[in-house]
């Protein structure tokens, strides 16, 4: 099957609603998918437990704090337990259409990249997961009052263990590690597919206080 890691943000004011909605539904998307969430920022510990998750407290920063890629993908693929692993992002809400693609994709290749755009929509409350059909009326949602985003903006990577074994050390969230990511696949001669007419990728719209380009 598959694992999914994330590495949160303190969850704290609509930054913790955001993040909730988005790790509550990978774990009501698929039963038998595995996630991680990695770090020790506020609530982490705490999210994970409730929801019966994996946590990985300790993973490398660099001099401002800011988690780094090496470290977080190298711990991913070591401690997975299944071979096909993606990396979301926190605020991205998923259903069941992105296993379905990875089902899809893994079928036809063992090395792959799957990426795809996202969907930005205002979300300012938690979701209701408790009544039948939340992920339809989650789609229809963001069909009515959501926007595709551009092409530059990538927020999950789904691939094999062992496709990434020497990354360098970007930080989370900043510039060029996601183009990274793409490019190395490119030059294992992995397939790089791009799955945004298979999968609304739900990016909940949130402001980046406190985002330095330092960091």
């Amino acid at each position: 099957m598959l694992t999914l890691f994330a590495v949160p943000k303190p969850f704290d004011s609509h930054i913790g609603v955001i993040q909730r909605n988005a790790i509550q539904s990978w774990n009501r998307m698929c039963l038998e998918c595995e996630i991680i969430l990695l770090g020790n920022d506020e609530g982490t510990a705490e999210v994970a437990s409730e929801l019966g998750l994996r946590h990985v407290p300790d993973i490398a920063t660099n001099q401002h704090g800011t988690p780094l890629v090496n470290d977080i993908f190298e711990k991913a693929q070591k401690l997975a337990s299944h071979d096909i692993l993606g990396y979301v992002n926190a605020d991205i809400m998923l259903t069941e259409d992105f296993v379905q693609a990875v089902d899809q994709v893994a079928g036809v290749s063992d090395r792959f990249l799957m990426v795809g755009q996202r969907w930005d929509v205002d979300i300012k409350t938690p979701w209701d997961f408790d009544t039948a059909g939340w992920d339809s009326r989650l789609q229809e949602f963001v069909k009515e009052r959501g926007a595709l985003h551009s092409k530059a903006g990538m927020d999950y990577f789904v691939f094999p263990r062992g496709l990434y074994e020497a990354v360098p050390p970007f930080a989370i969230g900043r510039t060029a590690w996601d183009n990274w990511l793409v490019a190395h696949a490119n030059k294992q001669s992995a397939y790089v597919i791009d799955a945004t007419e298979r999968v609304m990728a739900v990016h909940q719209d949130h402001d980046y206080g406190g985002l330095s380009k330092e960091a």
